[in-house]
């Protein structure tokens, strides 16, 4: 299939960051874009705003006229959407081409060079990196979060060069294209599909054998590829890492050259990774290396990842949508090299049930690292409840004297009550939605209190 033949796609859940970021796309190149989502959000009336239909009861009426032609029409879908959707039933009985959203990205990597970020943590911070990095030269990035730089999941280009998320859930990855690729983690994750780690890595191993240029790989992953690391020996090696007015200040070393006295405003030891690895993928391209400093330098970062929402000597409030144990670990980590002498206080949603039972002595050792915690309900997303798998249950293995269950209308009242001068928010649930209201809660906290 070509895509420079369809006029109209239709969109099964495009209010979804991936979905919205394709969404974007299409109305970019002239397409006509409608779709369905199950609520209104930020994301849908941002779309609504570039002329997208979209409507949120499930039934064919709703469907816009122009898209009831199966000969102009591309379906896509997220596999989010249960397989009892009125509307995504109809297009399969009436012959509609329908498409997961990793296929159609597969098209769209088929025809460009494209860049595949994979990797159990890191993906969409590291392709925000590199599609910033990738700008100066045209390149179009398709991302799993919004960008402060670009305050959009999508960053357009004029050449035929793309930048993807090569996302392990469902396998998905294995439909692109990719000429330079890069694996950031093999955690374990997403058991629920896989079954066990060892399918995970196999899957891996058959992104690496996909990629038809060059596969950069953190140091330590069983791949064979060109490996980046931190203060140890790689092809690309960051080393004499020091924190200068609240940034990294670091060199690389890569096998042709030295960079100097690169700059990098995220913190954590991961994310001096993310930028590493975008750093070494725009390199092994040709992209001049004062493009690639000056562009490293500016990059602002990612909605919820690690993301002030408010920085002040008084408070401080983090949001982040850490829901793995590395993940947490890696925010423990950063908030304490930049707050060594603050209490720090986390309110954490778990994700999924069985990730929560999968990785439970995990999470425990990982939130164990905040002087004071908060465990919100587990968040269901996609699945029923697992007997006995509860927060309560989670509670029980943290080895941290002050921890507490907490339901959501008790978050508010809770961090006007601490003492803590840190606050950290994770989660990838709907824990995201609250906080803007911590915010201000907190903000009229300080004001009161001064």
């Amino acid at each position: 299939m070509k895509l420079q033949a369809i006029h109209n796609v239709f969109f099964i859940g495009v209010g979804g960051i991936g979905m919205s970021a394709l969404a974007r796309y299409f109305v970019a190149n002239g397409k006509r874009v409608a779709g369905y989502d199950k609520t209104a959000s930020p994301i849908t009336e941002s779309l609504s705003d570039l002329g997208v239909e979209v409507h949120y009861k499930d039934a064919v009426s709703e469907i816009p006229i122009e898209f009831l032609s199966s000969d102009s029409t591309l379906v896509v879908y997220t596999p989010a959407v249960p397989k009892t959707h009125t509307e995504l039933n109809y297009f399969r009985d009436n012959h509609f081409t329908v498409l997961k959203r990793a296929e159609v990205l597969g098209l769209i990597t088929k025809e460009t060079f494209c860049f595949g970020v994979a990797g159990t943590h890191g993906k969409t911070t590291t392709s925000a990196i590199l599609g910033h990095l990738m700008q100066p030269v045209g390149a179009t990035a398709f991302l799993g979060g919004i960008t402060e730089n670009y305050q959009s999941n999508l960053i357009l280009g004029k050449e035929d060069i793309s930048v993807v998320e090569a996302d392990e859930f469902d396998r998905s990855f294995l439909h692109l294209a990719p000429n330079i690729a890069c694996v950031t983690s093999m955690d374990a994750d997403h058991l629920d599909i896989y079954g066990e780690a060892a399918a995970l890595e196999s899957s891996f191993t058959d992104f690496a054998n996909s990629v038809s240029d060059t596969l950069l790989v953190a140091k330590g992953l069983p791949l064979k590829g060109l490996t980046y690391a931190v203060d140890e020996p790689a092809d690309y090696r960051a080393h004499d890492v020091r924190i200068e007015g609240a940034k990294y200040v670091f060199d690389v070393t890569t096998p042709t050259k030295q960079l100097k006295g690169l700059q990098f405003g995220l913190p954590g030891k991961h994310n001096l990774m993310n930028a590493l690895a975008a750093l070494a993928m725009a390199d092994v391209y040709g992209v001049d290396s004062e493009v690639i400093k000056a562009q490293l330098e500016s990059f602002k970062g990612v909605h919820r990842r690690f993301s002030y929402k408010i920085q002040s000597e008084a408070m401080t409030l983090i949001d982040d949508y850490a829901h793995h144990p590395t993940e947490i670990q890696a925010v423990v980590q950063a908030v304490r090299e930049l707050y060594p002498e603050k209490k720090v206080m986390a309110i954490f949603q778990p994700h999924l049930f069985s990730r929560t039972r999968d990785f439970a002595d995990d999470f425990a050792r990982a939130l164990a690292g905040f002087d004071e915690l908060y465990l919100l309900d587990i968040y269901p997303a996609r699945e029923l409840p697992i007997p006995g798998i509860t927060s309560e249950w989670l509670l029980e293995k943290i080895a941290l004297e002050n921890k507490q269950l907490l339901q959501k209308s008790e978050v508010l009242t809770t961090v006007k009550e601490t003492t803590a001068s840190v606050i950290v928010m994770i989660g990838a649930g709907d824990i995201g939605l609250l906080v803007n209201e911590v915010k201000e809660a907190l903000k009229h906290k300080c004001s009161s209190t001064q």
